[in-house]
C-alpha cells in the first residue's frame, strides 16, 4: 500500500523525520517530492511508535521542512533481475551505469535477503581454482566458501582481486556455468577506471557482474552495494544452477560507512566507534555464501579488507575472522621485496580445504605436499631468525639449505606475474621441484610412497636430486646452487 506525507518533523544530516505515520515498516523505499519537482529516494531505517527517520541517498539539501511530499512505496528496496545482468555495470543501489539502458527483470528480489538456512546447507567440496599457487596449493577456495583477504593500505589487493576475477574458473564443469559478481565500495575514480578496463580488456566481461560505488556517492549506497551483489550472487547460483564468485572490497569501507551512518541516527558507539551490531550486520553478508540442497549452484564469497594500521586485532579484522572460514594475509615485508601477490603464508589458512583437495578433486599428493611446504616453510623462518642473531655463517649446513630453499619458494612459488595463470598441476609440480632441494629425511609430513612418484626421477638416486638444480627451471638471482 503506497501512503503519502506531506511536510516534515525535523532534518538532520542526510536523514529526514516524519511524524504521525502508520503503517510504516522498517527498510521500507521512500520516493521524496521536493517543491521544485526534483525526486529522491530513501528508506526508513528507524520506527518509534509513529515516528520514522528515513535515510535519503541523495542528500538533505534543497530539502524543505513544510513543502516536501514523501511516499512510502509499501516495498523494501529490491534489484532487478534476469540473466541479462552478466556483463553489466550498476551502482551500489544496482542502477544501471554502463550506459546500455535498462534492465527489463524477469524478477525482483529484496537485497535484504536471508542468511542460508543451516538445515538446507551443503557442506562445502569442490575448489575454485584460480591461477595463483600459492592459494591454489596452500589456501585452496573451495566452493561455497567465504575466504576473506586481508590486506593493507598501499598492498595490491586491488590487482589481486583483479586477477582472481580474470582467472578464477571450475575445472569439472563447463565455463558457462562460473559467473563472478565484483562489488566495490568507496572506490576512487582512478580505481573505478582501472577496474573497468582491466575486465574489458581481459575479455571476460560477459561472465561479470560488476557494482560499482565511487568514494564521492551517498554514504547509504555504501551500506547497499555488497546487498545488491549478493542478491545477484543467490539469483545467479540458485534459479540459473550457476557457480558464482563474489569479490568484495573494500569491506572497510563498508564497516567505515556503517559507522557514519549509525552515528548519524545517534546510536551508542561500540569498540573504535563501530556499531555494536557490526559483527551480526557481517554476519549477515557473510552467512549468505553457501550451497544448498537439491541446487546445484553455490555462492562462494571473497571479502576483501585493508586493516586499519596494520592493527590485526582492529574490530574489523577481528570479527571477520570470527564469522569467515579462513584467511589470506597480504604481507608489508613480502611487498617491500617486491614479490607479487605478497602473500604471507604461514597466518594464512583455509578451514574447508582438507574437504576439498585430494584425489577426486585436485590430485592425490595435493594435501600432503600441502602439508610439507608449510612445514619446511616454517623452518625456514626459524633458520632466518636464528641467522639474525649469530649470523648466517654460523648456522648448521641444513639450515642454511633451508634458508636458501626459502629464497627459493618466495621468488618462484609465492611470486608470480600478474597474468601469469598456473594450473593445479603446474602449482603442485613446481612444489615438488622445491621440495627436491631438501633432502628426503626432512620430508616427514608426506609418505614414501608419494615421494617415491613425485619426487625421484626415474633412475635418479636420492643424492643426485640436488644435483638437478640447473635443470628444474627454478629461478634466484643471488644465491648459487650447484654445490648442492
Amino acid at each position: 500500500m503506497i501512503l503519502n506525507y506531506i511536510g516534515l518533523s525535523e532534518i538532520k544530516g542526510s536523514l529526514i523525520v516524519l511524524d504521525k505515520v502508520k503503517n510504516a515498516s522498517y527498510n521500507e523505499i521512500v520516493e521524496i517530492k521536493l517543491n521544485n519537482g526534483d525526486r529522491r529516494n530513501g528508506k526508513i531505517v528507524k520506527i518509534e511508535d509513529q515516528k520514522i527517520v528515513i535515510q535519503v541517498f541523495e542528500g538533505t539539501q534543497g530539502i524543505s521542512l513544510s513543502n516536501t511530499n514523501v511516499e512510502l512505496k509499501g516495498v523494501p528496496l529490491e534489484l532487478s533481475l534476469s540473466a541479462e545482468i552478466l556483463g553489466r555495470t550498476f551502482s551500489g543501489a544496482g542502477k544501471p551505469i554502463d550506459g546500455l539502458g535498462e534492465l527489463f527483470p524477469e524478477k525482483k528480489a529484496d537485497i535484504n535477503g536471508l542468511p542460508i538456512n543451516p538445515i538446507s546447507r551443503i557442506y562445502p567440496k569442490n575448489y575454485i581454482n584460480t591461477g595463483i599457487s600459492a592459494i591454489d596449493v596452500l589456501i585452496t577456495l573451495i566452493r561455497g566458501q567465504k575466504l576473506p583477504i586481508f590486506s593493507g593500505s598501499g598492498l595490491k589487493h586491488n590487482e589481486l582481486a583483479i586477477q582472481i576475477a580474470k582467472q578464477s574458473k571450475i575445472t569439472n564443469e563447463g565455463s558457462e556455468n562460473f559467473a563472478v559478481i565484483f562489488a566495490a565500495m568507496g572506490v576512487k575514480n582512478d580505481v573505478s577506471e582501472y577496474f573497468k578496463k582491466e575486465f574489458e580488456k581481459s575479455g571476460i566481461l560477459q561472465k561479470v557482474v560488476v557494482f560499482l560505488n565511487l568514494s564521492s556517492d551517498p554514504v547509504i549506497e555504501r551500506i547497499l552495494t555488497p546487498r545488491c551483489a549478493l542478491t545477484a550472487a543467490e539469483y545467479l547460483a540458485f534459479e540459473l544452477e550457476m557457480h558464482v564468485l563474489v569479490i568484495m572490497t573494500d569491506m572497510t569501507s563498508y564497516a567505515e560507512a556503517l559507522r557514519e551512518f549509525s552515528s548519524s541516527k545517534g546510536e551508542i558507539p561500540g569498540r573504535k566507534g563501530y556499531p555494536g551490531y557490526l559483527y551480526s550486520d557481517f554476519a549477515s553478508l557473510y552467512e549468505r555464501a553457501g550451497m544448498i540442497k537439491n541446487k546445484k549452484g553455490s555462492v562462494t564469497q571473497i571479502p576483501i579488507l585493508t586493516i586499519p594500521d596494520d592493527d590485526i586485532t582492529h574490530p574489523i579484522p577481528d570479527l571477520t575472522g570470527y564469522i569467515t572460514e579462513g584467511q589470506i594475509v597480504l604481507d608489508r615485508n613480502m611487498a617491500n621485496k617486491n614479490y607479487y601477490p605478497p602473500i604471507s603464508i604461514l597466518p594464512s589458512l583455509s578451514r574447508l580445504m582438507k574437504d576439498g583437495i585430494g584425489k577426486n578433486y585436485t590430485r592425490e599428493d595435493h594435501p600432503e605436499l600441502a602439508n610439507q611446504l608449510f612445514a619446511s616453510y616454517s623452518k625456514v623462518m626459524e633458520a632466518r631468525s636464528l641467522a639474525s642473531v649469530i649470523g648466517e655463517e654460523d648456522l648448521s649446513e641444513l639450515d642454511k639449505l633451508y634458508i636458501k630453499f626459502g629464497n627459493y619458494f618466495e621468488k618462484n612459488f609465492l611470486n608470480q606475474n600478474l597474468n601469469d595463470n598456473r594450473s593445479i598441476g603446474d602449482s603442485l609440480d613446481l612444489g615438488w621441484k622445491l621440495l627436491s632441494l631438501l633432502p628426503i629425511s626432512e620430508l616427514d609430513r608426506i609418505n614414501s610412497d608419494l615421494i617415491k612418484k613425485y619426487y625421484v626421477d626415474k633412475g635418479d638416486s636420492s643424492e643426485k636430486i640436488f644435483e638437478r638444480n640447473n635443470s628444474i627451471g627454478l629461478q634466484d638471482n643471488n644465491d648459487d646452487y650447484e654445490s648442492f
